[in-house]
């Protein structure tokens, strides 16, 4: 039987660096909203946004908010450049020590991300040409090494494939799944956007499956913006993530494959977007609506 908690995460607001500028809300004001809203836990965001520390944990509990995750960027393809990463996955566990204290069963996952692939990140959706078949046992080798030390540090990390890199398409996460023992975050709105199936994927994967991200997508919107020839960070821009139902996926048939497979764990909503682009007030009620749509088929 399905177990689950709800979050939601700091990219629906369009917080994704710190050095992107001021963020729309402050931390406090983006808690709070997700609150009223009936969320009952957040993502990290980038590190510092939310607070480290006593502040940090201050802030989630005055919320009554748990930690879902958090998001560790590393360059898989680049043996360098990943090993100089890992000073900053380590201050992202750190970050994690100091959140509240978890249930059993919904413990936050560190979400290993991969820095991109300029090519990708240029034509997303698996438009560009990923990893040559020789890259492949380097890059999976060190997806590895990032979740033994996760899991040295306590924690179950999960790998996020992700448009804009070298993990992308359901062939290339099979791939991933094949070489590594890692747990997946299953994205729905990324996979959909690469051309994947999300419903067939719970299934598929469901032993796999460590996370769930549910967001919706709209590939007209993505064939307008690779036509402009605009990359993926315009293409959130446009809204290529779209609130929960105005994209394509099939959001009951997710909710009822969650069922099938018995799923235990977080449930993260998310709409990834840029800040400035719409009214804050309108960013706030799509995260509101888009909870409500998730209650209303009974998740």
């Amino acid at each position: 039987m399905r177990v689950t908690r709800i979050a939601n995460a700091p990219v629906s607001f369009g917080v994704f660096e710190l050095s992107d500028g001021p963020a729309p809300l402050s931390a406090d004001a983006m808690v709070a909203a997700l609150s009223e809203a009936g969320y009952q836990g957040i993502d990290l965001g980038p590190i510092g946004f939310l607070g480290t520390g006593g502040d940090f944990a201050r802030r989630l509990s005055a919320a009554g908010f748990l930690l879902a995750g958090g998001w560790a960027d590393l360059r898989y393809g680049d043996a360098d450049g990943f090993a100089a990463g890992l000073p900053a996955l380590d201050a992202t566990l750190d970050v994690f020590d100091a959140a509240p204290p978890y249930e059993e069963g919904f413990a936050p996952r560190p979400t290993l991300g991969e820095s991109g692939s300029p090519a990708r990140f240029a034509r997303p959706g698996g438009n560009a040409p990923g990893l040559e078949a020789g890259e492949w046992a380097g890059y999976a080798k060190r997806v590895q090494e990032a979740v033994d030390r996760c899991r040295a540090r306590g924690y179950e990390p999960v790998f996020h494939h992700h448009l804009g890199t070298n993990v992308e398409t359901t062939d290339e996460i099979e791939r991933l799944l094949e070489l590594t023992d890692a747990q997946l975050c299953l994205d729905t709105g990324h996979l959909l956007l690469a051309g994947g199936d999300p419903v067939k994927a719970l299934r598929d994967w469901r032993g796999r499956i460590g996370q769930v991200h549910i967001k919706d997508g709209d590939p007209a919107i993505l064939a307008e913006a690779l036509d402009d020839g605009a990359d993926l960070r315009e293409i959130m821009g446009r809204g290529g993530f779209s609130a929960l139902g105005r994209g394509v996926l099939d959001l009951p048939g997710v909710v009822w494959a969650l069922d099938e497979i018995g799923y235990r764990g977080w449930i993260v909503v998310e709409q990834d977007t840029l800040p400035g682009r719409r009214p804050i007030d309108d960013v706030i009620a799509d995260q509101t609506a888009n909870l409500a749509k998730l209650k209303d088929l009974g998740l």
